[in-house]
C-alpha cells in the first residue's frame, strides 16, 4: 500500500476533494491522510463519505514551537513549515512504512505505487521541476519541486525527515533569501547531504506548467502520456477561479491538448465537487474565487523585487521571464471558461 498525505483549508477544499477523487480512481491500494488547516474543513471532511481517508485535525500536530512561528508567518507559509511535520505524525501515530507528501492542487491520473517502486531501497524520494529553459527558475525557487516528497519509516528517511522539521521551523517564507525559499529550496542539497535520496526519472510525475512545453502530451483522459511514459501526475500550479466564472490558467504557455484533455476535465471537476458542497454549506467557497478586476496580468512571482535574486547566477533568466512579450501575452490570455 501507498500512503499519502496533504493539507489544505476552505480555500483547497474543492482541489483536495479532487485529489482524493483521483486517488480512487487510479491507484489499487492506497491511503490519504487529510491534514484540514481549519475548522470548516474538518467538519466538511469528517461529514463526507470518502473511502481510504483518514482526517486530522491540524491542531494535533501543533507543539509549542509550531505555534510560536506560526504567528509570524501566512497561512501559505505556516502550511509549507507544517509539511514535515504531517509526514512524521503519520509515521508516529500509525506506524506506516512510507508516507508520500503531496500538494493538494496535484491530481493523479495513473497508479502512484510506480514511484515506490522506482526508489529500490532509497529512503527518500525527490521531484525535479524539470523547467522549460525559459522558465527556469531553479536559482530562485530551487532544482526539486516540494509538489510530492516521498519517505520511508527508515533510519535514512527520519534523517531527512527531521532535518527538514528543523529547517523549516528556523526559516520558512515565500521570499528567497541566502540560498532558501520557502521549505523548497532545502531540498537542492539532500542528494548531497544524506543517504538514500531519489531523485524520480518517471517523466509522467510532475508535470506541470513549467514543464509542458517539455513534454509533449498525446492520448485522451482515459490514458494520457508524457512522449511513451503515462502521465502518473499533473500539478495545477496558478489555477485561479475567477468571479466573472472564467479560470485563469497562470503565464506559462500551454498546449491546446493540454487545456482540452488536463485542464477542462479538472475545471468541470472541481466546479461539480464546489456545487456538491454549497448544497450542505452555501458559505464556503471551495474554489477560493478571486476579484476579476484585482487580478494582475503579470504573476506576483515575477515582479521585480519579489526575490532577492543570486543576480549573477540567475539576472538573465529572471530577466528575460520578465519582460518576454509572448510570456506576458499567456497571462493575459490564459483564461478558460467552462459552462
Amino acid at each position: 500500500m501507498i500512503n499519502f498525505c496533504t493539507l489544505f483549508n476552505t480555500n483547497y477544499l474543492a482541489k483536495g476533494l479532487a485529489l482524493h477523487q483521483s486517488l480512487v480512481d487510479s491507484c489499487a491500494s492506497f491511503h490519504l491522510y487529510m491534514f484540514a488547516y481549519d475548522d470548516e474543513t474538518y467538519q466538511i471532511l469528517s461529514n463526507s463519505t470518502l473511502t481510504n481517508a483518514t482526517i486530522i485535525p491540524l491542531f494535533e500536530i501543533e507543539n509549542e514551537l509550531l505555534l510560536e512561528v506560526k504567528k509570524t508567518r501566512s497561512t501559505s507559509e505556516y502550511c509549507w513549515t507544517c509539511k514535515p511535520f504531517i509526514v512524521k505524525y503519520c509515521f508516529t501515530e500509525y506506524k506506516i512504512p512510507n508516507c508520500i507528501y503531496i500538494d493538494a492542487d496535484t491530481f493523479f491520473y495513473n497508479d502512484a505505487s510506480i514511484l515506490l517502486a522506482e526508489m529500490g531501497d532509497c529512503s527518500v524520494l525527490i521531484t525535479p521541476h524539470n523547467y522549460y529553459s525559459l522558465y527556469n527558475q531553479s536559482s530562485s525557487s530551487g532544482i526539486y519541486c516540494a509538489q510530492l516528497i516521498g519517505f520511508k519509516n527508515t533510519k535514512d528517511g527520519l534523517t531527512v525527515l527531521e532535518w527538514w522539521m528543523q529547517a523549516c521551523l528556523r526559516w520558512c517564507y515565500s521570499y528567497y533569501e541566502d540560498g532558501k525559499w520557502a521549505d523548497q529550496k532545502y531540498l537542492d542539497s539532500w542528494p548531497y547531504m544524506f543517504n538514500g535520496v531519489h531523485i524520480c526519472r518517471n517523466i509522467g510525475a510532475g508535470v506541470a506548467p513549467w514543464n509542458l512545453l517539455n513534454h509533449p502530451l498525446s492520448g485522451n483522459g482515459k490514458q494520457l502520456m508524457v512522449k511513451d511514459t503515462p502521465l502518473i501526475f499533473y500539478h495545477f500550479h496558478d489555477l485561479l477561479y475567477l468571479s466573472n466564472n472564467t479560470w485563469c490558467i497562470g503565464g506559462y504557455e500551454t498546449p491546446e491538448h493540454a487545456l482540452t484533455e488536463i485542464y477542462q476535465p479538472y475545471i468541470k471537476t472541481l466546479l461539480s465537487i464546489d456545487r456538491e458542497i454549497k448544497k450542505q454549506h452555501p458559505e464556503i467557497d471551495s474554489l477560493n474565487t478571486k476579484d476579476v478586476n484585482k487580478i494582475n496580468t503579470l504573476s506576483g512571482k515575477y515582479k521585480l523585487g519579489m526575490y532577492v535574486l543570486g543576480l549573477k547566477a540567475a539576472s538573465k533568466q529572471f530577466i528575460t521571464a520578465l519582460l518576454f512579450s509572448d510570456r506576458r501575452r499567456h497571462y493575459k490570455n490564459n483564461y478558460i471558461r467552462i459552462e
